[in-house]
């Protein structure tokens, strides 16, 4: 007589009766037989051995006394069971989903290694869906739509492109995740404000010196700064938001020189310093004007924590490299973001001096 243990795994496919099935063969007993050594019907047991009546812990108990194995394996058995007609049922459900990646930036999730990369083709789509569900946290699209269509009610956008709900939502889940991730004190609005003054300094350095000094002088303050890959169609480079409890400056790499990137941060610091923590600020730069009293004011404080109003009327006299290096090392910033200022105030071309830039590449956040 064979001894049916908790450890021995059969074939997950089939249900907890093939096995009873087995053992009353071995037995050479009936489903009749079964029925009266453990109280139940005949009905039951068919129900039980074809896999329509679930083992219950009653049941589990019953068969450990009358088939001899332990209670713990039929109640694993049962469990694996259900497990796997769960998940094909879901997989069936997960083809019928596959029009909701038409939504999303799935290449781009990709590229930034946010999901599993695979072709985009029938075969592998659910596959897909089931890789996006779990990166966004939702149980089904119609939990992705409720949540993230009506989060976007709240955005204050710098350009009305800023309206494909599946491009924003993936690059904020992208800072999310990082957040949700990290540890860090509550946000304190005194130290972040007193915290910038030394951020500010950092702009004359390298990528590679000034990224872990500005990550902690943030974590300091209660801020996490991430960094997350673009996606064009979200026409988002920057956002600041509170987000579980915590507060994000998230930033792309697209397109930035280090003018833009330093203004670009400063400008999100300004939202953390002086706006409503229940608004989620979207911003693209692209020198167009910003109707937003909020964008405004974000952007005058930017531009003046950068280069103090008291140096404003010395610009018009900054028309060589020279006197750009000079008066930038003269107020602590480097020679680029003058460059930018100036080109911003139309007082040079905006293909002058472009040489004086930096191109920022670091490294993004891994995600995921």
């Amino acid at each position: 007589m064979a001894e049916y243990v908790a450890g021995f795994a059969p074939d997950w496919i089939s249900p907890p009766g093939d096995t009873i099935a087995d053992l009353l063969e071995e037995y050479g007993w009936t489903q009749a037989e079964l029925a009266k050594r453990t109280g139940y019907t005949l009905k039951h047991i068919n129900l039980l051995i074809n896999g329509k009546a679930s083992i219950t812990d009653e049941t589990a108990l019953r068969l450990e006394r009358v088939l001899g194995s332990v209670a713990g394996f039929w109640l694993n058995r049962e469990a694996r069971y259900r497990e796997r007609l769960a998940r094909d049922a879901e997989e069936k459900r997960f083809n019928t989903w596959t029009s909701w990646l038409d939504r999303l930036p799935v290449r781009e999730l990709m590229n930034a290694g946010a999901i599993t990369k695979r072709r985009v083709d029938t075969a592998q789509k659910p596959f897909i869906v089931k890789d996006l569900l779990r990166f966004f946290g939702v149980a089904s699209p119609d939990e992705w739509q409720t949540h993230y269509e009506q989060a976007q009610l709240s955005f204050r956008r710098t350009r009305p492109e800023q309206s494909d709900t599946g491009a924003i939502s993936a690059w904020l889940r992208m800072g999310e995740i990082t957040a949700e991730k990290t540890k860090i004190p509550k946000f304190d609005k005194s130290k972040f404000e007193s915290s910038l003054r030394e951020v500010r300094k950092l702009t004359i350095l390298p990528p590679d010196d000034f990224e872990p000094q500005l990550r902690r002088y943030c974590s300091e303050s209660g801020v996490i700064f991430v960094l997350v890959p673009s996606i064009p169609r979200a026409h988002v480079s920057g956002v600041a938001r509170w987000y579980a409890q915590k507060t994000i400056i998230q930033l792309s790499l697209y397109g930035k020189t280090n003018d833009k990137f330093w203004f670009n941060f400063f400008h999100e610091a300004a939202h953390l310093l002086f706006h409503d923590k229940n608004d989620v600020f979207l911003d693209e730069f692209t020198g167009v004007s910003l109707d937003s009293p909020e964008e405004r004011e974000a952007n005058k404080w930017a531009g003046d924590f950068l280069i103090p109003p008291k140096w404003i009327p010395v610009l018009p006299s900054l028309k060589t490299r020279r006197a750009v290096c000079d008066f930038a090392e003269r107020i602590g910033i480097h020679p680029g973001i003058v460059v930018g200022r100036l080109q911003h105030d139309e007082i040079i071309d905006l293909a002058w001096m472009n040489n004086l830039k930096v191109s920022f590449r670091f490294r993004e956040e891994p995600v995921g």
